[in-house]
């Protein structure tokens, strides 16, 4: 459909194409068996084709292969013949030399003109140059297998396809791989390919391949490699929209200077018009007409605005379609082929058509809504009023379509049309009147949605223009409202805590009437004050209750009781507040209240983890997740449940399910310091692992603790990801002085159960000086639960505080070297260095601390304590070695590469068998790698990055990473560090 042979040169990154390489490395595997074979790569102009192909067979570089390329030429049936084939095999004398046509040179002039005058060949004998042909081919596939690649195969002539079809029919040319591609929105209906590819279709060893467009993922996957940086969500979003995973599409969003991909680029504009300027004028007025109606579009509609015959219809409609620009949709009616051959067509309207055009679709639509999707009747008409520029008319309908989109809980939608509504409130002097409202009712009304919609900063300006035009006396719930309303969002900011937001929001609640609305106004005060005042939270929270028992209301009463859950769930014993959560979650489930039951889920799984309960906690969160996604708050208490879940699955040694969770919270884009919470458990995994992208997501995440306020919880887990992080990295220094920045912070009190994790990381880190004063908060902070009686053991150990029965207690042991770099980062989750370290406990303080590890059943903490005990018996070298063997088997399950290495050096160190990564099982031919394989492995072992390994082997990053990814799975580990070690030790790094 489109020239792109005037593009841009295309990037040269692959994503998203594993699945259809792996088709063509079976076919060159069938080859290789002595098998003819060949792939029909078919795909939208655009869609990464070629890119596949090169990206093919460059990965065979330096293995026994010979390539050859020609290209099809855009000059129809008369053109010349045989296009493809004269330069595969132009190029193969320009290497090979004249020899290499062994004496026929003169029959093969037919093809290579230099190669002389040919002989007098009449048409009848053309098959004895088919027959040239193949026997070339198949003296050359003696001597290694061929791959003959032609391009463009939509406008090969008459003569190539005969070729061709006598190549894969008659001949059948043993350890010969013909890859053809061709683009399927050329092949209109009387296309001479399209029964030329069903005769192929009956070929035995001939198959398609359909290249698919990009998904979100792979687009912004491909943006990211483009602009050299991790694209923000807004912009993957817009380009995944316009350019609808069209890998050149996206390219050209990305050379743009536009940094947000907004705008069409000039180039490409030029390049889509350039097909609709070859249509009949009748066609391009009607293909206008549609651009106005959207991508989609029914024939009903589109009948009724353009106004024309049903014959002419039918006729324009039939060129567009000829011409590959629109298609049928499923639902009976037609889309158009790439969104942005609409943006382009519309953007090319003239100012008085455009108003004229859309104004006809709106009125088209109201007085016949059954002519589009009866969810999508509203919204449209909004757009085409609004684009028609009727203000009075946009300012209703879009009034109307937000009430629309909020029954769908399409808040996002709702939020841009209220926005709407806002901007033209100002230009319609009537809009109170018609809109039946006050300016006021309606900042508030917008603020709200837009939190609903993932916008908080959008939220505080409208919070702060609302508060502005509004006498707090004489509205004192309203003004409580907005008031808790905003501190909310200033502390979601980390902007400040609302505490004096929240103190005047509580003034004004006390000369309010006490109803249901006064009690959940109360509720979010008392939630806002938890982390401020946590007893005046707790009174607050008390009162609560006893006003929703005196109401005798069933919604107030569950939503009390989810309140007290929130609010009192970090001061009361967990296994005191589970059954009240729980009774509160399923209160308001039986009633239907999606909203509370979802806060309260998060409440309860939350204190289930804190009591151990992992598999529970896990088990609700999830359960918990979808209603979220019901009531369109995904990326805000549904963030909150899928890091719940992460970190559940996490402590259960479940990481791969676990980081695929982060990953989904991630894409929900959580607005200010709701990031953190996904951002601090990922870059963990990462850390644990040894992946080289932990560094970026670390210091994203600790950029956090730069912030006015944070809450405990948050800042203590930072505090301890930066310490890791200084651990993972061997920076002994900055460890220590970051520990002794962190332990004294208020948090660690405010929630034991963050404070023993960063306690276990500081013990690690801790100079004797240090060592007394975590001896001295260890004392008093209290172990209730299993894993924060888990860490305090370890401390124990590290430092020298020995915990008893009824918790930690001041008491030094003597004996072990000090302590050093840990294994296990404590808390939940994982992370932290991967070293040895007996520490000052002794071993039986290690052997407690392996006790409690097991108690509490998080594998990675346990190996960690693992690893500290073998070092604490050394002398013991069975024990030690049993030690060594279950940490190293834990890791290797979790693919903490860092761990595995530790266990390996001081398995070394001790003498004793360290049992690190699993060899696998050789090939049958007794190789486990390719050579191109085995030079990448070289140079990971080496130390060297993707980005290294490509500059070195002149291929791109992600040959090299796709190569890597090989390696590891075909030597059965888990990441690169331990190939490299079972490498070393298996000899395949030996030339």
């Amino acid at each position: 459909m489109l020239d792109l042979m005037t593009a841009s040169t295309p990037s040269t990154v692959l994503v998203g194409r594993e699945a259809d390489l792996g088709v063509l490395r079976e076919a060159l595997k069938r080859v290789r068996g002595d098998e003819p074979a060949a792939v029909l790569v078919g795909g939208e102009a655009g869609v990464g084709k070629t890119r596949l192909v090169e990206e093919f067979c460059r990965s065979l570089d330096g293995e026994p292969v010979r390539v050859l390329q020609g290209q099809c030429l855009e000059l129809g049936e008369e053109g010349l013949p045989f296009a493809p084939f004269a330069a595969a095999l132009r190029e193969l004398a320009r290497h090979e030399g004249r020899a290499v046509f062994d004496g026929r040179e003169a029959e093969f002039a037919r093809l290579l003109p230099e190669l002389g005058p040919p002989p007098d060949f009449q048409e009848a004998r053309r098959g004895h140059l088919f027959e040239l042909v193949g026997a070339l081919f198949a003296r050359l596939a003696e001597e290694q297998p061929v791959i003959l690649e032609i391009e463009d195969l939509h406008w090969a002539d008459r003569s190539t396809r005969d070729l061709i079809g006598f190549l894969l029919r008659s001949v059948r040319v043993r350890r010969l791989l013909l890859i053809a591609t061709y683009r399927t929105d050329e092949l209109h209906r009387g296309h001479p390919l399209r029964p030329f590819l069903a005769e192929l279709d009956r070929v035995r060893g001939v198959q398609r391949l359909e290249v698919d467009r990009l998904d979100r993922d792979g687009t912004a996957e491909l943006l990211g490699h483009l602009l050299g940086l991790e694209p923000d969500p807004a912009t993957v979003d817009a380009v995944a929209e316009r350019a609808q995973g069209i890998p050149f599409f996206i390219e050209q969003f990305a050379s743009s200077a536009d940094p947000g991909c907004g705008d069409i680029p000039e180039t490409l504009r030029d390049l889509l018009l350039s097909r609709v300027d070859q249509l009949p004028e009748a066609a391009q007025r009607v293909l206008r007409v549609a651009a106005v109606g959207g991508t989609q579009f029914g024939h009903e509609l589109l009948a009724r605005v353009a106004g024309v015959d049903e014959a002419t219809l039918e006729s324009a409609l039939r060129a567009t379609v000829a011409a590959q620009l629109i298609v049928f949709d499923p639902t009976g009616g037609y889309e158009f082929r790439h969104a942005l051959v609409r943006e382009a067509v519309h953007d090319d309207l003239l100012p008085g058509e455009h108003a004229r055009l859309h104004a006809r679709y709106a009125q088209t639509i109201e007085s016949e809504p059954h002519l589009v999707a009866p969810d999508r009747a509203p919204a449209e008409i909004a757009h085409h009023w609004h684009a028609a520029h009727d203000h009075p008319r946009a300012l209703v309908a879009a009034r109307r379509a937000a009430e629309s989109a909020s029954c769908r809980y399409a808040f996002a939608e709702q939020a841009r049309l209220l926005e709407r509504v806002l901007e033209l409130w100002e230009q319609v002097p009537e809009a109170a009147t018609l809109l039946g409202t006050t300016h006021l009712d309606l900042l508030e009304e917008t603020a709200l949605v837009a939190i609903d919609a993932g916008d908080h900063l959008r939220a505080l300006s409208l919070t702060r223009a609302a508060i502005g035009d509004l006498d707090c006396e004489a509205e004192p719930l309203r003004a409580a409202r907005l008031l808790i309303r905003r501190a909310k969002l200033l502390r979601n900011a980390g902007k400040s805590d609302g505490a004096a937001e929240a103190r005047e929001a509580y003034r004004l609640l006390q000369s309010a009437p006490r109803d249901a609305a006064w009690l959940r106004l109360v509720g979010d005060v008392a939630y806002q004050t938890a982390g401020i005042d946590g007893e005046a939270a707790a009174r607050m929270a008390g009162e609560l209750r006893s006003a929703a028992a005196d109401l005798g209301d069933e919604a107030s009463q569950v939503h009390a009781e989810i309140t007290f859950g929130q609010v009192c769930g970090g001061r009361l014993p967990a296994d005191q507040a589970v059954p009240t959560m729980r009774q509160a979650v399923e209160r308001a489930r039986a009633a239907g209240d999606v909203s509370n039951c979802s806060h309260g889920v998060v409440n309860l799984s939350d204190s289930l983890f804190e009591l151990g309960d992992y598999a529970e906690s896990a088990a609700v969160a999830a359960e918990g997740i979808p209603d979220a996604d019901r009531v369109g708050v995904s990326r805000t208490t549904g963030v909150y449940l899928l890091v719940n879940y992460a970190e559940a699955l996490m402590a259960l040694g479940r990481w791969d399910e676990a980081d695929a969770r982060l990953a989904e919270a991630a894409r929900q884009d959580p607005p200010g310091v709701l990031a953190v919470a996904w951002l601090r458990l990922r870059a963990r995994i990462r850390l644990a692992r040894g992946h080289d992208g932990a560094a970026a997501l670390v210091t994203r995440a600790v950029g956090f603790l730069a912030k006015p306020f944070l809450t405990a919880e948050h800042r203590v887990t930072l505090l301890e990801l930066r310490l890791l992080a200084a651990l993972a990295s061997g920076d002994t220094a900055a460890a220590l002085q970051f520990a002794r920045a962190s332990v004294h912070d208020k948090g660690v009190f405010e929630r034991p159960r963050y404070g023993w994790a960063l306690l276990v990381a500081a013990s690690r880190a801790a100079d004797e000086p240090l060592r007394a004063e975590i001896r001295e908060l260890a004392a008093a902070l209290p172990a209730r639960y299993p894993a924060e009686r888990a860490a305090a053991a370890e401390v124990a150990a590290l430092i020298g505080t020995a915990p008893d029965d009824g918790g930690p207690v001041d008491a030094c042991f003597s004996g072990g070297p000090s302590a050093g770099a840990g294994a296990s980062g404590g808390g939940s989750g994982a992370g932290g260095s991967a070293g040895g370290g007996a520490g000052l406990g002794g071993v039986e303080a290690w052997r407690a601390a392996v006790a409690a590890r097991r108690v509490d059943g998080q594998p990675y903490q346990l190996a960690g304590a693992l690893l500290g005990y073998a070092e604490a018996v050394a002398g013991d070298r069975q024990a030690a070695s049993e030690a060594l063997q279950e940490a190293a088997e834990i890791a290797e399950r979790l693919g903490a590469g860092p761990m595995l290495a530790a266990v390996d050096v001081l398995g070394r160190r001790l003498g004793v068998r360290a049992g690190v990564a699993h060899v696998p099982e050789q090939r049958g031919d007794g190789e486990v790698l390719t050579a191109r394989e085995r030079e990448v492995l070289r140079l990971v072992a080496e130390g060297q990055s993707n980005s290294g390994i490509a500059r070195e082997l002149f291929i791109s990053p992600k040959t090299a990473s796709v190569h890597v990814s090989r390696i590891i799975a075909k030597l059965e580990v888990s990441n690169r560090l331990e190939a490299a070690a079972v490498a070393r030790r298996l000899g395949m790094l030996e030339s």
